[in-house]
Formats: C-alpha cells, sequence, structure tokens
C-alpha cells in the first residue's frame, strides 16, 4: 500500500509535508507549488487514505455496514444494494457488504465480521417485504431494515414499497379504461406481507368506484411463480363469466395470465386486460404486448437506508425510529385497453 513515506521521497518533502497538503492544512506551511506536486503526485501514484488509520485518530471510519439475505442473487432485487452503495458513496461514506445467501450461520457471523471492523451503522436488507430478524447492535448505532420490518421491540428504520398504493394505482388504470370485472390473482404463501397488502389496495380501488366485490374473483397461486399461477389462471378464465381483466400479484403470474389466455384463443389486452407488479426486467419488458405493471422502487429504497443511516449519524434525524413507505409507480405499456 502507498503510504505518506513513499509519497514525500516520490517529491523530494516530508513526510509531514505531504500530510498537511494532503489534509488542506498546508496554508501558510507549504508554498503552493510545492502543494500542487504533492497533490499531483498523489493523483498519479494513486494515493488512497488509509481509512482505519484515520479512523484510530478520528474515531470515525466512514464505513456503513450491509448485510444482505439473499438480495445479491436475485437480479430484479439487486438495484437495492446498487442504491445503498451510490447514496454512501456520494456522502463520503463506504457501504460494505456481506451477502448470507440466506444460512443463519452467515448471518450471524456476519453481523460480527461486520462489527468487529468498526462500521458506524448497519444496514440489513431483504429481498421480499417481511419481517427480518436484526442482529443485536448498540443502541448508539443506527440500524435501518431495508425491503423489511424489524422485530418488534427492535429500535430501527425500515423502509418498504408501498404495496397499497401500487396495487390501488394498478386498479385504478383498469377501471379507468371501463372495466368492472376485475380479478385478482394473489398469492397464498403466508411470508409475504404483500399479499394482504396488494388485496388492500384492490379492494379500495374497487369500493371507491362503486364497484360490487366479487369473491369468486380473487384466486391464489401458492407462490407468485409462473408454473403455479398456470393452473389458477385457467380456472379463472376458462368460465362463462369470465373478468375482462385482471391484477396480478407479480409478473411472474402475469406471465402466466399470458400463456393461458393465448392457449384459450383470447388476446391480450382486447379480450383481456393484465396487470402485473413487480415489473421484473426480462419479463415485463419482453412480454408482447409489454406488460403494464407497478414497479417496486428497489433501487429508490436503497438510497433511503444508506441517507437516513448516514442522516442518524449526522444528527440529522433523531428521536423514534421510522417505516418509510415508498412510492411505487404505474409503468403503463401495452396490456390494457378497454374491454370489448
Amino acid at each position: 500500500m502507498l503510504t505518506l513515506k513513499d509519497l514525500a521521497a516520490a517529491v523530494g518533502v516530508s513526510p509531514s509535508a505531504v500530510s498537511l497538503v494532503l489534509n488542506d492544512r498546508y496554508a501558510g506551511r507549504v508554498n503552493e507549488k510545492t502543494a500542487q506536486r504533492i497533490k499531483q503526485a498523489a493523483t498519479d501514484m494513486g494515493y488512497v487514505p488509509n481509512l482505519l488509520a484515520r479512523g484510530l485518530r478520528t474515531r470515525r471510519t466512514q464505513t456503513l455496514g450491509l448485510i444482505s439475505h439473499g438480495v445479491a442473487s436475485v437480479p430484479f432485487a439487486s438495484r437495492m444494494l446498487e442504491g445503498v452503495q451510490v447514496a454512501a458513496w456520494e456522502a463520503g461514506y463506504l457501504a460494505m457488504l456481506i451477502d448470507t445467501t440466506n444460512r443463519a450461520e452467515i448471518a450471524e457471523l456476519s453481523s460480527k465480521s461486520l462489527l468487529q471492523r468498526d462500521v458506524e451503522a448497519l444496514i440489513v436488507a431483504a429481498w421480499y417485504h417481511r419481517v427480518v430478524e436484526t442482529p443485536a447492535v448498540p443502541l448508539s448505532m443506527p440500524l435501518v431494515v431495508l425491503d423489511g420490518i424489524a422485530p418488534e421491540g427492535v429500535q430501527a428504520d425500515g423502509v418498504v414499497p408501498d404495496e397499497v398504493g401500487g396495487a390501488l394505482a394498478a386498479v385504478r388504470h383498469l377501471i379507468d379504461a371501463g372495466h368492472r370485472r376485475i380479478a385478482f390473482c394473489n398469492v397464498a404463501d403466508q411470508r409475504f406481507i404483500a399479499r394482504t397488502l396488494r388485496q388492500r389496495g384492490y379492494e379500495a380501488a374497487l369500493n371507491e368506484a362503486g364497484i360490487e366485490i366479487d369473491p369468486s374473483l380473487i384466486v391464489a397461486a401458492p407462490e407468485p411463480s409462473t408454473v403455479a399461477a398456470v393452473p389458477v389462471m385457467r380456472a379463472l378464465l376458462d368460465r362463462s363469466d369470465r373478468p375482462t381483466a385482471v391484477f396480478c400479484f407479480s409478473d411472474q403470474s402475469a406471465f402466466a395470465a399470458y400463456q393461458v389466455a393465448a392457449s384459450l384463443g383470447l388476446e391480450v389486452p382486447d379480450d383481456l386486460s393484465i396487470v402485473g407488479f413487480d415489473d421484473q426486467q426480462f419479463i415485463a419488458d419482453a412480454l408482447v404486448p409489454g406488460l403494464t405493471t407497478v414497479r417496486l422502487p428497489h433501487y429508490e429504497m436503497g438510497v433511503w437506508a444508506a441517507r437516513r443511516a448516514i442522516d442518524r449519524l449526522q444528527g440529522k434525524v433523531d428521536g423514534p425510529r421510522d417505516l418509510y413507505l415508498t412510492p411505487c409507480p404505474l409503468v403503463i405499456r401495452g396490456s390494457v385497453s378497454p374491454p370489448r
């Protein structure tokens, strides 16, 4: 690793002069010409400050710990990690990431490892909205749960998608297109907090439009994959009083709706309008016609998590921990039209 002594030897000055220049405290001590030579040498030689040594002096490491529970292996959710890292970097911090691959033994060791490296705050990220177990940290350390909520009694900020608002926007879009028989393909797996919240948004949109809720139009696949949704979607669409539109829990279940519709000779959107949830790359933008869907704001949630941790470190935010609902925008493509 390049040191101050190496730089000093290269320029032909003392290490103390290099230190004064690189810490911008050289006025009146080092002449401007020499200072510029030192700065240029530092740039040319790729000098990077020793943050560990600086941390010992200042008691600040400018480092955030980021524990990811499988997020790095889920392509459409990994933008949360990008948001954390970009926001941290822009604020002069480094995000140190460990992905646990959802293994309990790695999760326990990762938190200890990060704390031993004197991270100043800890962010714990999950790849879907759920209650997230958090490691024990000092009460003075900012703790943020990304895409989840902390267990009851744990002092932590949290950031999650506005699931209700996203579903409300999706169903309103179908209603505005003229649909009245709108089905909802939910999931049965109770691990997903979103299943309750998205149904709440679906029902709220129908209620505000004065449309009576038909329980037979609310169905649930075992989990949010395309394979799991196909038989459920077939039973829904292969009936004489089929719906004219379907709001789906996920883009993958919306993909199932496309497949079943094609097998039944139904055209999207002329015979069946479809709206998904996620805006998952390689699904929503690859279907023909393109899928209108609600975008999960992964990047924005990551940015919020990093900024909240840093704001607490810097004393810009104080008081009780908060849960922030991140808006979920509707992305309009070609899968919705007025009913025949």
